[in-house]
């Protein structure tokens, strides 16, 4: 039977952004300072470090040093984040909007489905927006359908982990970690605006964060 730092090195080394929200279990193991030195301990064998994002709510694992294979696979890691960055912040500030809501999207905010539903269709501009980020690459809805193009970009979210759905049963979804990740990738852009895009994500591994 796996131990439970087994189970967590496990996600880490799987992608895996570990967070209350994904994992609670493995996210409290991960809280303990004696944990987090054996999982790094036994991820420097594998040429990997234990970083953290949203101060420290969020774990995943990262490259210790840097090769050229390593630069190459952090490039494209970082490449792909980047071309998520457009559609998901225009999908973070709708969401936000149609909430009603002050506050961004965070890790265990919940959004029932229905109800921003509701809210869309009974706003054009909304609606409108929503047939624009649906046809972005990263989600590629196809669906003239508010019904379809939202529930294609939820579930591509899902699969992204960048939300959950606790229930199947139920149209509610729960922000993940991996969205305060993504909030911490969109200010070090902005910090690094000059850095090519190899440069911001070499940078990156050797702050010991975001990648």
């Amino acid at each position: 039977m796996i131990t439970e730092q087994g189970r967590v090195l496990e996600l880490l080394l799987s992608g895996q952004f570990v967070c209350q929200t994904l994992d609670e279990d493995a996210h409290r193991y991960l809280q303990s300072s004696a944990n987090r030195a054996e999982v790094e301990q036994q991820l420097n064998i594998l040429n990997r470090h234990l970083s953290s994002a949203a101060e420290g709510e969020v774990y995943f694992a990262s490259y210790q040093v840097l090769g050229d294979n390593e630069r190459k696979t952090l490039t494209s890691q970082f490449q792909e984040v980047s071309s998520h960055l457009m559609p998901m912040v225009e999908w973070l500030l709708m969401v936000q909007e149609a909430m009603a809501t002050d506050m961004p999207l965070t890790q265990g905010t919940m959004i029932r489905l229905n109800e921003l539903q509701t809210v869309v269709e009974d706003t054009p501009a909304y609606a409108e927006q929503l047939g624009k980020i649906s046809r972005y690459a990263l989600f590629g809805s196809k669906a003239s359908e508010l019904d379809a193009q939202l529930k294609l970009i939820f579930k591509r979210l899902v699969e992204l982990g960048y939300l959950v759905r606790p229930n199947q049963d139920k149209q509610i979804y729960t922000a993940t970690g991996k969205i305060d990740y993504l909030f911490d990738v969109l200010k070090f852009i902005d910090e690094t605006e000059n850095l090519s895009l190899a440069e911001r994500a070499e940078d990156a591994i050797s702050q010991s964060s975001l990648l």
